[in-house]
Order: structure tokens, then sequence, then C-alpha cells
């Protein structure tokens, strides 16, 4: 989708892909087969580029360090990778600046059932309760890296495979989540897209409402808050900033340093789309407008289903339903696998969210039972 925005205003991109057929060679105008973590494929990538931006967390920063230090312009920077990889040291910049972030402990991975580490959990659970939310503070992603866990054995048995620092936080009892998009160019310049109710199924983002149905002053203040933590975070390019609203407190659960999935619903929904803005802050180029062109818009994922249906053979279907806007992404389909979204645009918050769920069931997406009902009720619960 980045380079799709790319080829609107005349601009090249090269991808560096680990398989021939992710969905970015389809589309590139230059493809090259590597790794993030390999210094060598970076380099290659890099003597083609004006600048190097990403469009996941996957990358080593101690490779992007060397490349910095030879003048390769890394967009975002190394501060704002540093906070969007390691869940642990974002949690650790936002509590120092006074942003809400749920209650956290941080925890060597490996046997937590004796010693100090032991005590430390026992007395984190007295003050917040089980179950808590553990996770590994770097690689997680639509809720790998992430469990639920009851007590002390668990918190061992979950951590003992595993390396590195994990995260032990509460479970916050939510009653909605947000997510809102900023972009940034190198100057400080900055432009904020309305935040944006969200729904999580599995750890998994499943629909995006714009505005959703939270009260004004919540959608405000979620904004004012996460264009306040890209200014933290120092920010170059699109930063997405996860929220909960809990107990009347807007609190941040994740910070994203790339377009994402949240934001997909701007190519149709904003007079700039967040893929167009990201090109051009990372270039730093004048910034588009981030307003909305719609009153209502609902952006739904596109997942396959049990019976494993090709959603480009059913596109007849979907196209059918009035005002959808299908995006596959060229993903070979497997059940429970994200292959596209679909955004609907109009005047009515329910009859768009309607259609873009019956344009996503139509390509085979099953509706998962939580979302069944209209959206913007009160919810509770936890995801990553």
């Amino acid at each position: 989708m980045a380079a799709e925005a790319a080829s609107a205003l005349g601009l090249s991109v090269a991808v560096l892909a680990e398989h021939p057929d992710d969905a970015a060679c389809a589309v590139a105008a230059e493809v090259l087969g590597g790794s993030p973590l390999v210094e060598a494929d970076l380099r290659a990538l890099a003597a083609r580029s004006d600048v190097l931006t990403f469009d996941h967390e996957q990358v080593d920063l101690s490779v992007l360090r060397a490349l910095a230090a030879d003048g390769v312009i890394i967009r975002p920077g190394l501060t704002t990778l540093e906070m969007a990889t390691d869940k642990a040291h974002m949690r650790s910049v936002l509590a120092a600046a006074g942003i809400p972030v749920p209650a956290h402990l941080v925890l060597d991975a490996g046997p937590a059932g004796a010693g100090p580490a032991s005590a430390a959990i026992e007395q984190f659970a007295a003050d917040h309760g089980w179950p808590l939310v553990l996770k590994t503070a770097r690689g997680g992603y639509d809720g790998k890296g992430v469990w639920i866990v009851n007590d002390l054995a668990e918190v061992a048995a979950v951590s003992a495979p595993l390396l590195g620092r994990l995260l032990l936080e509460e479970m916050v009892p939510f009653q909605a989540e947000l997510a809102v998009m900023v972009a940034r160019r190198p100057s400080g310049d900055t432009v904020t897209w309305p935040a944006v109710e969200t729904a999580q199924v599995d750890g998994v983002c499943r629909e995006v409402l714009v505005p959703g149905l939270l009260p004004p002053d919540v959608v405000e203040d979620a904004r004012a808050l996460g264009q306040a933590v890209a200014e933290l975070a120092g920010a170059v390019g699109v930063l997405a900033v996860e929220l909960f609203w809990s107990g009347g407190v807007l609190m941040v659960n994740e910070i994203a340093a790339r377009p994402h999935n949240s934001g997909h619903w701007t190519i149709e929904g904003a007079v700039t789309s967040q893929f167009e803005n990201h090109l051009r802050a990372v270039l730093d180029l004048p910034l588009g407008s981030p307003a909305p062109q719609h009153a209502q818009v609902a952006s739904v994922n596109i997942f396959g289903g049990a019976a494993g249906a090709d959603p480009v053979a059913l596109l007849p279907v979907g196209l059918a339903i009035e005002g959808a806007h299908i995006h596959l992404y060229g993903k070979e389909t497997r059940p429970g696998r994200k292959l596209g979204h679909v955004t609907v645009c109009g005047d009515d918050a329910g009859e768009v969210r309607e259609r873009a769920w019956a344009a996503a069931e139509a390509l085979g997406s099953p509706r998962p039972r939580a979302l069944q009902t209209l959206s913007g009720q009160t919810r509770s619960g936890r995801t990553s």
C-alpha cells in the first residue's frame, strides 16, 4: 500500500523481501531478496535508496546503528525504533514522562519459581490481582508473545523456554480500545488523524470504526495523547499509538513506528492516507491533511475462513456490496491468516459497519461472535 501511494507521487520504492511472494513484491519498483536482520542485505537496500523505512518491528538495532554511523538515513530514527521494538523500554520512557500506562513489572525470562523474581511477582499479584498478562518485551505482535497467566506456576512455565526480558502487567478492564495515527516530519511538523475505535479478537484487530461511538471528549483527549507520544518518541514518519480507555482514563498500550492496521481506513476515508503521509514525512515533504472525508467509516479485516476459499475468486460477490472498497494483499489463503481489508464510508455508523462486514463475509471471512452486535457497546477484557 505504501508502494501504491508512492507511485501516485512519482516516487519509486525498493523493497527488501525475505520471500519472493511477499505482498509488496507485486507492486514495488524494485525487489531485493534478503533479511532485515542481515547487515549486508540492508546495505544493499541503502545503496539503492534515499531513505530506509520499515513496515514491521523485526529489526536489529545494532545493525541499524552501524548503518546510521556511515551516513545512511533511517526514518524513523533509532530512538523511536528502540521504543517501538522493546515494550519494556517503551513503558519506562512513557511512565517517566507521566504518560499513563498499565501497571507492569519487568522480568528476565527463565524459571521464576524461587528467589527475588518470585517474591516480586507475588507482590505484584498481591497489588493487582490474578490473572495477569505476560508479554515478551521484543518480537510479539497480533497476539503472539502474549499470555494470560493465573498464578506463579504459569508464569514459570511460560517464561522457562523464553529468552530476554518479559513484561508482567495488570489485566486492564477497559471500556474501549482506541488508536491514534500521527505523521511527523524531521522538523517536528505534525498531523494527527482522528482517534478511532478498534475491536480486537484473540489479540488481532478485526474492525476499526471512525469515529466510533465514544464520547467526543475522549476522542479528542486520545488524539492529543497520541500526538504527545509521537513528540516524546521523536517520531519521523507515521506512528500508531494504541490506547485503552479504562475507568475514564486513557492509557497507552502499544506503539508502532510505521503505517498500521488501524490506519488503513485513511486510504478512502481521509484527505491524505497514512501511507502517503508516511512517505511525505520520511522524505521531509509537506504533510497532507488528515481530515476525514466522511461522517462515518468502517474498516474490517479479511481473514481466511475454515473453508479455505480464495477471496479473489469471491470478488464478484464482495464488490456487489454498495460502497465496499476491497484491498487484497496477494497472500496465500489459509484459515486465520489476514488476507486484506474492506472499507465502507458513509453517514450512518451502523450502516457502514454492516456493509463492511457483509463484504468481508462475502469474501469468506467469518465475523467473530464477539462482534455480531452493533459496536459501541461497553466492552470488557484485555488484548495484547
